[in-house]
């Protein structure tokens, strides 16, 4: 079995949790990212969910999906647009509750197709194939960095868990990709990463180094990765100029350059 959709399976749970019982106007409430509403929150984590299961299933299929979203992306459209046509078009206008219910009763499913897949497998995605475990690993960072803005609407902590870690590897794996997506050349060497998981273990990447690294909460730095929070709203230390300018602008995610949100625009005491 594949840990990782156990993971992205968890981690989904995690967030319906905090969702159990909510009406229409708590699916209304904007969040601090990008003035979308939890219920747009969900549509997008459904839609992509379902994105990751046609292409499992065959690439055709997923094809099929993927120029339709595109082309609405070349028309000028933004996500948030893309996601409400792909769902009116698609899922007969689903929203609110019925939205709500269709992504819980969703991502068990893809969790459990995932598990039983070849890891290895190479699938279509936006850009180039990856493995289908590297997908699962993709669907777990996208539920638990747009989760974190439900969480804060909220006004409610998440109670992380080590599976984190997950996320924190694909940050620090997409070191050369933060800068290569923004046509810069990539300062080496890549930083040595040290980060204190929430079980309190520690956890290390890349060869250790004087003057050169990233060090802190493994959670904070999966925030910051995940463009979830300013580096400046947490105690991630960075030393040297190349962590220095990696957290200023580190992007885990694929598509077009994305500016990290500035300092206490995703932040609540």
């Amino acid at each position: 079995m594949m840990n990782e959709a156990q993971d992205f399976a968890d981690e989904s749970r995690a967030l319906e949790n905090i969702l159990d019982g909510a009406d229409e106007k708590t699916l209304g409430r904007l969040t601090l990212f990008k003035d979308w509403t939890i219920e747009d929150v969900i549509a997008h984590l459904h839609m992509w969910n379902i994105a990751a299961g046609l292409t499992l299933a065959g690439r055709e299929q997923f094809q099929v999906f993927i120029t339709a979203i595109a082309e609405h992306l070349i028309a000028g459209k933004t996500h948030r647009q893309v996601q409400r046509i792909w769902l009116d078009e698609t899922l007969n206008g689903l929203h609110g509750r019925a939205l709500l219910d269709a992504w819980r009763n969703y991502y068990p499913e893809l969790a459990n197709s995932y598990a039983c897949a070849d890891p290895h497998a190479r699938i279509a995605w936006v850009g180039p194939d990856m493995t289908a475990r590297s997908k699962m690993t993709a669907r777990q960072m996208e539920s638990w960095a747009h989760g974190q803005g439900v969480f804060d609407v909220l006004g409610l902590a998440r109670a992380e868990k080590d599976r984190i870690r997950n996320i924190c590897h694909l940050g620090v794996t997409t070191y050369s990709w933060t800068f290569k997506n923004r046509g810069q050349d990539v300062p080496l060497p890549k930083p040595y990463v040290r980060l204190t998981a929430p079980s309190g273990g520690v956890w290390e990447w890349n060869e250790a180094q004087e003057g050169n690294a990233v060090i802190g909460e493994a959670v904070h730095f999966a925030q910051v990765v995940t463009q979830t929070r300013n580096i400046a709203d947490t105690s991630l230390e960075t030393i040297g100029d190349n962590a220095s300018r990696w957290m200023e602008i580190a992007q885990c995610f694929a598509g077009a350059p994305e500016s990290p949100p500035v300092k206490g625009a995703r932040y609540k005491t």
